[in-house]
């Protein structure tokens, strides 16, 4: 389906629950953040019926999000549900990896077409400075156990950060050049506590991994369902990515709509407005009027997000993944 800038929105991330095993600074800053009560989150058998609507909008991709997906019981179970829907075509997942490796037989078994692992840096002490817990050693376990599997699509994400990996980043870049897993660099949102930070924008990123691997040549065409701009480096196996809302603002081709684990459909994170889905799903048994929703929420979402900071003063794991 088109919104009325006629972009095509075929892809939507469904944040499956607002908790997470970490408390990463610039996602939580408040170690004893809220959670929403159970009861408040959409259960597995609502979001399937929401995703039965999609096809017929035009909608056929998935991504499986969090807070951290996989701390919710039975995801893997929601993702085989949601790739037996007919016109359903992919169903992924993104994860801090720190489950990841127990998960990865399961989300075999469930069909999953790809897996993204979010890992900021290498070192243990500033993995446990930056999310408060000692996991490092059961992320690097999930991306071992990753790169054996049969998911066929796996990247790994990082977000550049002077205070965090200012200095790592051609090693964590590196992991691009064995195996089979790409690695992307995200720039940091203005969103809540990421206003704190020093975000590495793409052009310097880029600077420092030409100086240490040599000239960068791009990729033809999209490689994955978002904006990711691709280079391939000398020797390397894999590309490296880019995903740079601040610098090189994509706006004018995001194909992506969000759903938070309370049933909000939000059509840009930057936004706190969204379209009440949970209310319809409880109340309502016709889905015709479900889908209704989905389109007002598609047609209305905006033509680009803030320049600046995010309106909102809303912490970055309650965007909705």
């Amino acid at each position: 389906m088109k919104d009325k800038y006629g972009r095509n929105i075929d892809y939507i991330r469904i944040s499956v629950t607002d908790r997470c095993n970490l408390r990463c600074r610039y996602c939580i800053p408040d170690e004893q953040a809220p959670v929403l009560p159970k009861e408040q989150l959409l259960s597995f058998d609502e979001i399937v019926r929401f995703c039965r609507v999609l096809p017929e909008l035009g909608i056929h991709r998935v991504k499986l999000t969090g807070g951290e997906p996989l701390a919710r019981e039975d995801t893997p179970r929601l993702a085989a549900a949601i790739k037996k829907i007919d016109g359903i075509f992919q169903v992924t997942l993104t994860t801090n990896g720190t489950l990841l490796a127990e998960k990865i037989p399961a989300l075999e078994a469930a069909g999953v077409d790809g897996v993204n692992v979010s890992l900021d840096t290498l070192d243990e002490e500033r993995f446990r400075a930056l999310t408060r817990r000692p996991y490092l050693g059961r992320v690097k376990a999930g991306l071992e156990a990753l790169n054996a599997s049969s998911i066929p699509k796996i990247k790994l994400n990082c977000v550049p950060l002077e205070e965090i990996n200012g200095d790592e980043l051609e090693d964590i870049a590196l992991l691009a050049k064995e195996g089979r897993m790409p690695v992307r660099f995200i720039e940091m949102m203005p969103v809540g506590s990421g206003r704190e930070w020093t975000m590495i924008p793409e052009a310097a990123v880029k600077e420092r991994l030409v100086a240490a691997f040599g000239p960068m040549t791009p990729v033809e065409g999209r490689l994955g369902n978002g904006p990711a701009a691709y280079y391939r480096f000398p020797a390397f196996s894999n590309p490296v990515g880019f995903i740079s809302a601040m610098s090189h603002a994509f706006c004018e081709d995001c194909n992506r709509i969000r759903l938070t684990p309370d049933g909000f459909l939000r059509s840009c994170l930057f936004y706190g407005n969204g379209v009440d889905l949970k209310t319809i799903l409880r109340e309502e048994n016709d889905d015709r009027q479900l889908a209704r929703a989905v389109r007002q929420a598609i047609w209305e979402k905006p033509k680009r997000h803030p320049r600046g900071p995010a309106g909102e003063d809303r912490k970055m794991y309650q965007i909705g993944g």
